[in-house]
C-alpha cells in the first residue's frame, strides 16, 4: 500500500495545511528567469564591490532544497537546480507577515522545490548568496530524501530509483550529460563525413544481423511473430543496394542473452555503411571518430580507465592469428591445428569442443588469452570465415575476411568489414548457419532469402562497421558498469513486482 510510512504521512498532512492556508503545493508555473550557473557568472563582481551586495539587481531562481539551516529569525537554505547549488537567505523581516513562521518554518522542508526572487550578496564566509524577499513553493515532496550525508549507497537502489539517484548525486547527472553529448557529436561527425541519417525497423520477420538470441513478440494485426531487431545490418545494407552511398543509424538493440558489467538485453549502437569502402578504410576512419571525441569532450590523449592509462596517441592493428601468439603467447605450432587447439585447451581446463571448426576454436583462443590484454586502441583484423558470416573473404586468402574488431581497454568496442556483395557466397554462409543452428547453435544466423535476393540485384563494394555507444561511453566516462550510463538499467525482478 503506498504512503503508509508514518514520515510520507506527516509530510501529505503539511500539503494539507498548506492548501487550508491558501498555498497550493503543487504548482502550475514558475516565473523563473536564470539559472543558478548564470546568477554566479552574471553576479562574480559582487565581491569587489564594497558593501559586497546589489540592492538593485533582483533574480528569480528556482530548484529543490538541499539543505535547510533555521537560525531563530532567518534560515540558510541550500537549493539545487539542473547544474549547480545556490545559497540563499531567508529573513523573518523581508518576507510577507506571517511567510516565515507559519509557512517556511513549520512547512517546508529538505526536498521541496520552491523558487525565490531577491539579490545577490557575500556572506561573511565569502559565499555568493541570494537574498531573498519572494518565496513560493512550487511542489511538495511528500517522501523524504535520503540523508545527506550518505547518500544512496546501495548500488541496487540507486539503478532502480534512477530518479532519486539523480536527485542525490550531481556527479551521475554529469555522466548522462556526457553521454547526451557523446551521441550529438557522433551524429554531428558522420554527417560531416556525408552520411545519412536512417531508421530501419525495429521488428524483424527474421532475426539476423548478428549472432545473437533475439527477443520474440507477436503482431496481432499480421497474425505472425516478429522479433525485436538484434542488428540493423541487413536493412541497412538494402540501402546501399537501393542506391544510398553513405548511412548511419543510432538506435537500440535487443539480445535476448546474459547481464553482466558491459552487457544489457537493451543496448545503443551506431552502425554505418559506405559504398566504394574497404575495411582499411573504417579502420581510418573509425581513429578520426575517437580522436574527434577527445578533441570535442576536451579528454586527455592518455586517457584514464580505472586502474588503466589508454593511449589515444598509440592505435595498434595486428591480425586475429598473429595477435595469439604475439600477445596471447600460444605456440605457432598450436594456433592452427584444429587437435593441438583442442589438447591445448583442456590443459588450460577450458571447454573443448569437437564440433567446433578451426576458425571457430581460433576464435575461443582469442577470447581467452588475448581480449582482456589489448589495452590501447586495437584493431584485430583478418578474422577466420567461421566466425564471420557477412563478411567478405578476403581476395588473396579464402580462410579469412576482410574483418576488424577495435578492442579498448580488453572489451569490444566495435565490428567492421568489407561486405559480402556475392549473393552465390552469401546463400551458402547462410546454409552453413543453419546447420550449425540445427547443430545446437542457437545463436546462428537465420536463412534471409529476400536480402539474399536484394544482394542478387548488385551491392557495390562496401564497408560497414558497428560500435558500441554504451560501451564508448563508459570508457570516456570511467564507468565501469555499464547500467551506470544506462538511465534505466535493465534489473531482476523484486518481489512486490509483477513477473507475470
Amino acid at each position: 500500500m503506498p504512503f503508509k510510512n508514518k514520515f510520507i504521512q506527516q509530510r501529505i498532512e503539511k500539503a494539507k495545511q498548506l492548501k487550508e492556508a491558501g498555498f497550493n503545493p503543487y504548482q502550475n508555473q514558475s516565473n523563473k528567469n536564470i539559472t543558478i550557473l548564470q546568477f554566479k557568472d552574471v553576479n562574480s563582481d559582487i565581491q569587489t564591490l564594497d558593501n559586497k551586495r546589489d540592492e538593485n539587481r533582483h533574480y528569480i531562481v528556482a530548484g529543490r532544497i538541499k539543505l535547510f539551516r533555521i537560525m531563530g529569525k532567518a534560515s540558510f537554505l541550500k537549493i539545487e537546480d539542473e547544474n549547480d547549488v545556490l545559497q540563499i537567505y531567508l529573513a523573518r523581516d523581508n518576507l510577507p507577515e506571517g511567510m516565515y513562521n507559519n509557512i517556511i518554518k513549520k512547512l517546508i522542508e529538505v526536498g521541496d522545490i520552491i523558487e525565490v526572487g531577491g539579490y545577490p550578496f557575500v556572506t561573511n564566509k565569502g559565499e555568493l548568496s541570494l537574498h531573498v524577499g519572494e518565496f513560493k513553493l512550487l511542489t511538495k515532496a511528500i517522501a523524504p530524501l535520503p540523508e545527506k550525508f550518505h547518500g544512496i549507497t546501495d548500488k541496487e537502489i540507486r539503478y532502480r530509483k534512477r530518479y532519486l539517484d539523480l536527485i542525490m548525486n550531481s556527479d551521475v547527472r554529469k555522466t548522462f550529460k556526457m553521454r547526451s553529448k557523446i551521441i550529438s557529436l557522433t551524429r554531428r561527425f558522420f554527417e560531416e563525413k556525408g552520411f545519412l541519417e536512417v531508421e530501419t525497423p525495429m521488428m524483424h520477420p527474421i532475426a539476423g544481423g548478428a549472432n545473437a538470441k533475439p527477443f520474440v513478440t507477436h503482431h496481432n494485426a499480421l497474425g505472425v511473430d516478429r522479433y525485436l531487431r538484434i542488428a540493423p545490418e541487413l536493412y541497412l545494407k538494402r540501402l546501399i543496394v537501393g542506391g544510398f552511398e553513405a548511412v548511419f543509424e543510432i538506435n537500440r538493440n535487443f539480445r535476448n542473452e546474459g547481464m553482466d558489467a558491459t552487457h544489457n538485453p537493451e543496448f545503443t549502437s551506431i552502425e554505418f555503411y559506405q559504398a566504394y569502402k574497404t575495411y582499411k578504410d573504417l579502420i581510418v576512419l573509425t581513429k578520426e571518430y575517437l580522436l574527434y571525441l577527445i578533441e570535442k569532450m576536451d579528454l586527455p590523449y592518455l586517457l584514464p580507465y580505472g586502474e588503466l592509462e589508454i593511449n589515444f596517441n598509440n592505435f595498434i592493428e595486428i591480425p586475429l592469428i598473429e595477435s595469439l601468439s604475439k600477445i596471447g603467447e600460444i605456440d605457432k605450432t598450436i594456433v592452427n591445428d584444429k587437435q593441438k587447439i583442442l589438447d591445448f585447451l583442456k590443459q588450460n581446463n577450458l571447454e573443448a569442443n569437437q564440433n567446433m571448426t578451426l576458425g571457430q576454436l581460433q576464435g575461443k583462443l582469442f577470447d581467452e588469452f588475448v581480449e582482456e590484454k589489448l589495452i590501447d586502441p586495437t584493431f584485430i583484423t583478418e578474422y577466420p570465415v567461421d566466425i564471420s558470416p557477412l563478411a567478405r573473404r578476403d581476395d588473396d586468402n579464402q580462410d579469412i575476411t576482410q574483418r576488424f574488431e577495435l578492442f579498448i581497454a580488453g572489451r569490444e568496442i566495435a565490428n567492421a568489414f568489407s561486405e559480402l556483395n556475392d549473393p552465390v557466397d552469401q546463400l551458402e554462409r547462410f546454409m552453413k548457419q543453419i546447420d550449425a543452428k540445427e547443430a545446437g547453435d542457437d545463436e546462428a544466423h537465420e536463412m534471409d532469402q529476400d536480402f539474399v535476393e536484394a544482394l542478387s540485384y548488385g551491392m557495390a563494394p562496401t564497408a560497414g562497421e558497428g560500435i558500441g555507444i554504451d560501451r564508448l561511453i563508459m570508457l570516456l566516462c570511467n564507468e565501469h558498469s555499464i547500467r551506470d550510463v544506462l538511465l534505466f538499467p535493465a534489473m531482476r525482478p523484486t518481489t512486490t513486482e509483477n513477473t507475470n
